[in-house]
């Protein structure tokens, strides 16, 4: 993700961007005191937000803001939520920066404030002190900036602010003294730019996006704060005049200075982490399913064939997965991953029951090679068919070729662009680094957590063996692998992840029919109304919820 616009483009997309913004606003409007990132993260904190986890890019000012809230929050009496607030980074230079920005903001606020202080700091455990930087505000609370993680901390309450904390010492075990400060009403705000894959700070974020950890989270790189206005808030202090141009040029000249460390420092991207994303046993631990998976390759020569060439080539298959499907359960839901594949490489099926506990079991798994569009579009229709009054939801890959399928099968299950518009059971996905971010976590939280049982193939083991963390985030490369003629890219990992991924969407298909007017002769109206009603919960339960029973 390093640089990616050039500089041209975005000076370009700047000066639409503020030409679209109001006249009136551009010439009279003040600048914010605190830019919308750092708003944000001090407008959740004060909502009482216990623990907020902040990746962000390099020098964006947020510790900046982070030290506003800090003085609100110590300035405070005890009855309005006041209480003491601790500062940990790994350098002397950072908490005297804070500690200096903690004193200007109490002036700025006329906050009843003694001067800054230096002192020491007993750990409490009989070790050396250490040199802390200290503000004492009329309410009885202070700010104290600390260089390191003292183990003292234990015996604290209040506020715990982690800065920089992908570099700092021991942080997992900082993180449970931390934590301690729940118990009575204290936060933990634990914020860094990254530092690695298999950094603890990263493990945590990674806790965050894949549901396990409930902690709030907020992602701020490098662009996102440009467009929110950093270059201008630059300028405005350094009394230079603000243009796209000058912008374009600054952020081109910051990433040319990182280099190949730019994604890491300022697009929230953690360093290459070597390795697969899944080790095998834990992957071969979750192949609990003892089913076949069916698999149809299709001859070079297919599409010339006679028809009846071609139904007998198909015949075998077709067998199998009707016997497949007529043994589905009735009593689960189901969700529905598909990748697309024609020349080089194989379309593959998931479908996922979703049991009682939640657990995702796999009920089918299917595999095309060389098979041409209408006949992938005729088996896939024939899986979504079979389940489709239980099912809740269906991923398909809309990358290039696939998004005809998606369409034609949108067509008839209702086709979804986005999970926020539309209406439907199929989603069609273009895949991002975004999306691959966002939703490979939860993927691998539920291989850690025995959420997921797998039907048991040594080609599929493979195939989720080859995700790799590229760029710190999950997703299969480009390389392919296997014998000539038939390489694997990964599909089946692609399939499973939007299978899994629809899986934890819960949608429903609804809709409204209107009240019947005919009436049966004799019959009272009440009367007729309740065997309307019965005649309805007759129905099978996808079509209860298309008919908007629920």
């Amino acid at each position: 993700m390093t640089a990616p616009l050039t500089e041209k483009a975005w000076a370009e997309a700047r000066a639409a961007a503020m030409a679209s913004i109001p006249a009136e606003v551009r010439a009279h409007g003040l600048p914010a005191v605190l830019l919308p990132y750092q708003a944000r993260a001090v407008g959740l904190l004060d909502s009482a937000c216990p623990v907020l986890f902040v990746e962000k890019s390099r020098r964006i000012g947020l510790t900046w803001g982070l030290a506003a809230y800090a003085v609100l929050r110590a300035g405070r009496q005890k009855a309005a939520g006041g209480m003491d607030v601790m500062y940990i980074s790994y350098s002397r230079e950072m908490t005297r920066e804070f500690i200096d920005a903690c004193a200007m903001w109490a002036r700025a606020f006329d906050s009843a404030a003694a001067a800054v202080e230096e002192t020491l700091f007993d750990q409490g455990d009989g070790d050396k002190a250490i040199n802390a930087f200290r503000i004492k505000f009329a309410s009885g609370f202070e700010i104290m900036a600390l260089s390191s993680a003292p183990r003292g901390l234990r015996g604290k309450q209040g506020v715990v602010i982690i800065d920089e904390a992908a570099f700092v010492d021991q942080l997992a075990e900082l993180l449970k003294a931390a934590l301690a400060f729940l118990m009575w009403g204290g936060q933990v705000v634990v914020c860094s730019t990254h530092d690695g894959a298999e950094n603890p700070f990263n493990q945590g974020v990674q806790d965050i996006l894949s549901g396990r950890s409930k902690y709030a989270h907020l992602r701020i790189d490098f662009d996102q704060a440009l467009n929110e206005g950093l270059y201008q808030r630059i300028a405005l202090v350094t009394g230079k005049t603000w243009t796209p141009e000058a912008e374009a040029k600054w952020r081109q000249d910051i990433i040319d200075f990182y280099g190949d460390g730019a994604d890491e420092e300022l697009f929230c991207v953690p360093s290459l982490s070597s390795g697969a994303w899944l080790p095998a046993p834990l992957i071969e631990a979750r192949m609990t399913v003892k089913r076949k998976v069916l698999r149809l390759e299709l001859p070079a020569d297919y599409l010339y064939r006679h028809r009846l060439d071609q139904q007998a080539l198909l015949a075998e298959f077709l067998a199998d997965l009707k016997d497949q499907l007529a043994a589905l359960p009735r009593d689960v839901k189901y969700a529905f991953g598909f990748d697309f594949g024609r020349v080089s490489d194989l379309s593959t099926v998931s479908l996922l029951a979703i049991e009682q506990a939640l657990k995702r079991t796999e009920a089918l798994s299917i595999e095309m090679r060389n098979v041409p569009g209408d006949e992938q579009k005729m088996i896939v229709g024939m899986v979504l068919e079979a389940v489709r009054a239980q099912l809740i939801g269906a991923g398909f890959d809309a990358t290039g070729m696939g998004w005809t399928v998606a369409e034609d099968m949108g067509r008839k299950f209702g086709l979804r662009e986005d999970h926020e518009q539309g209406a439907g059971l199929i989603m069609a996905v273009k895949f991002t680094e975004e999306w691959y971010r966002l939703h490979m976590p939860p993927l691998k939280a539920a291989f850690e957590d025995d959420a997921i049982a797998l039907i048991a193939d040594e080609l599929h083991l493979s195939d989720l063996r080859l995700v790799k963390l590229v760029r710190g985030i999950p997703r299969v490369p480009a390389l392919r692998e296997g014998e000539t003629g038939k390489k694997r890219h990964g599909d089946y990992a692609i399939a499973l992840a939007l299978a899994h991924w629809a899986s934890r969407m819960r949608w429903s298909e609804y809709s409204y029919r209107g009240v019947q007017s005919d009436r049966r002769p004799g019959r009272s109206a009440l009367a007729q109304d309740q065997d309307d009603e019965a005649d309805r919960w007759r129905q099978p339960l996808g079509a209860r919820l298309r008919g908007g029973v629920f």
